[in-house]
């Protein structure tokens, strides 16, 4: 560890800030007003390139999720689209899941994803995918989020103590209103693949449920029928 000191608070490993508080305060704080237990059972995280955010969801074992706290992202790489190949220095865009935890990272702690996902692997560079995509730590990016060191500890520590696999969407940016607009009239050969994104990003709207999602053997893919 490069900053902070390590300490339990209500069996929830965080750093203590330099002014000795909680770093997790307003996240327990949005639980307690949730009725969502303290660490989350489970964890969600979405990630919005154009706006710049990303935002932290917790849930009980069951029910739906509420959303805890919207984080500014402090730097992330590339433009809209998702990422096809080792050096674009693309953010990847679609639905992941956290699929390693790193406390002795560069950039001080933080989360691989699992990019690339099945879609990834079909319509990206077959030999030349690239990987190690994370949100870590630090203020700068190539292909990651960073969100700083104090803000990736929290995340980091909650993602770490919920009781399934963490999910992560990564949207260019909210799906409706005049921002999606304008990157649809911007970039027309990406819409395609956005509009695969669009009923995903409504699911979760509408209901606050992460949909299940399967991928098709063309790339392409769809929430699951049930």
């Amino acid at each position: 560890m490069t900053r902070g000191a390590w300490v339990v608070l209500l069996g929830l490993t965080v750093a203590a800030s330099g002014h000795g508080d909680p770093v997790d305060q307003t996240v327990r704080n949005a639980c307690l007003g949730a009725h969502v237990t303290f660490p989350p059972k489970r964890v969600f995280l979405r990630a919005f390139k154009q706006e710049r955010q990303l935002e932290l969801w917790g849930a009980n074992a069951k029910g739906a999720f509420h959303l805890l706290r919207t984080y500014p992202i402090a730097a992330a790489s590339g433009g809209p689209g998702p990422k096809r190949r080792e050096g674009d220095m693309q953010v990847p865009e679609g639905v992941y899941r956290v699929a390693r935890f790193n406390p002795r990272s560069r950039y001080h702690l933080s989360l691989g994803l699992d990019y690339p996902n099945p879609s990834d692997r079909v319509l990206g560079h077959r030999q030349h995918l690239g990987g190690d995509i994370f949100i870590h730590g630090n203020h700068v990016s190539a292909g990651c989020l960073a969100m700083t060191d104090p803000k990736i500890e929290e995340i980091y520590a909650l993602c770490r103590r919920a009781a399934q696999p963490v999910r992560v969407h990564i949207f260019p940016c909210r799906l409706d209103g005049p921002t999606y607009t304008a990157l649809r009239r911007a970039n027309p050969s990406l819409v395609p693949f956005w509009h695969e994104l669009e009923p995903i990003y409504a699911a979760f709207e509408r209901s606050h449920t992460i949909p299940a999602v399967q991928f098709a053997r063309d790339g392409s893919f769809a929430i699951k029928a049930r």
